[in-house]
């Protein structure tokens, strides 16, 4: 019988929750399940290891700390930048999250604080420091294909064949 474990592509339903509020903040409820690549870092580590073992039609729920999930929060990661350092053209507004290129590849961060000369960054991820909680039901699990495995992602609409 099949089960979750590396090299294989499942497909699960699940509704993602804070665990300080119970405030829902993802869900597939509605739309197709989530399909991918275990064990090839597609998901937060914390997400797929709870789900190893599972079989089709198992639900498993579970609570991720920070470390398991997106990490704390890094106050090293606030930073201040000189307004000039973005396009003019680029609204800024508190709270935002913005998408930007860096000398490292595509970076997330949201604004914190803005004044004349400054704009005030957190680079953190949006949940790091969270405490997560999951419930997931296991849908369709079947074999990578060798070029999936090549890619290190899942392929396919919805990735799941009939």
């Amino acid at each position: 019988m099949a089960i979750v474990e590396r090299d294989v592509v499942v497909t699960v339903h699940y509704t993602g929750t804070f665990a300080d509020s119970n405030e829902v903040f993802d869900t597939s409820d509605g739309r197709q399940p989530l399909g991918f690549l275990v064990g090839h870092g597609n998901m937060i580590e914390g997400f797929e290891r709870e789900l190893i073992g599972a079989a089709v039609g198992e639900t498993r729920e579970f609570t991720l700390t920070p470390d398991k999930a997106y990490g704390e929060r890094d106050e090293d990661a606030i930073q201040s930048v000189p307004r000039g350092q973005f396009p003019p053209d680029l609204p800024l507004k508190v709270g935002e999250v913005v998408g930007a290129q860096s000398d490292h590849g595509p970076v997330q961060f949201t604004v914190t604080a803005i004044d004349d000369d400054n704009v005030t960054i957190d680079l953190n991820h949006q949940m790091a420091g969270m405490t997560l909680r999951f419930s997931v039901e296991v849908i369709s699990i079947r074999p990578a294909h060798p070029e999936e495995l090549a890619h290190g992602h899942a392929h396919g609409p919805g990735q799941h064949h009939h």
